[in-house]
């Protein structure tokens, strides 16, 4: 194997990527954290969110909607539930995404109700802020 880490981003529909890069950085379910070369083994749940992929030529990102990262000796691993390049994220549908959860927590009834509404409202709100930032930035 080449020097530098593996990765492979899969989501049902395609094989999103398969290179090998020098690290990549993934929304994981309780943060962000980075993967390199002869990382140790682990797996973990993703929040839908950003990755990007550090090359020896800059950077590539690419939304992910959440799934498994599995880093292993033979690289990482993107389980995605939906996966596509940044330059093919749809910002009109996180739009409406995020009117329908406002819609939804005011109509919540119950307390519990109105705080799962909450959480998702602020998912999707953190979300569009992340996507403003990468589109606003210039990524190399």
């Amino acid at each position: 194997m080449a020097e530098g880490l593996r990765i492979e981003i899969v989501s049902p529909e395609r094989l999103v990527l398969s290179e090998v890069v020098q690290s990549v950085t993934v929304p994981g379910s309780e943060g962000y954290f980075t993967v390199m070369n002869d990382h140790a083994p682990f797996m973990t749940t993703m929040r839908p969110g950003f990755i990007t992929v550090s090359k020896d030529n800059g950077s590539d990102v690419y939304f992910v909607k959440g799934g498994f990262a599995d880093v292993s000796p033979e690289g990482l691993t993107i389980l995605a539930e939906q996966s596509v390049p940044f330059a093919e994220f749809d910002h009109a549908d996180l739009q409406a995404q995020i009117k329908a959860a406002e819609e939804e927590l005011n109509r919540a009834g119950s307390p519990e109700d109105k705080s799962y509404a909450q959480e998702v409202v602020s998912g999707l709100l953190n979300l569009a802020i992340e996507a403003q930032h990468i589109g606003g930035a210039h990524i190399h």
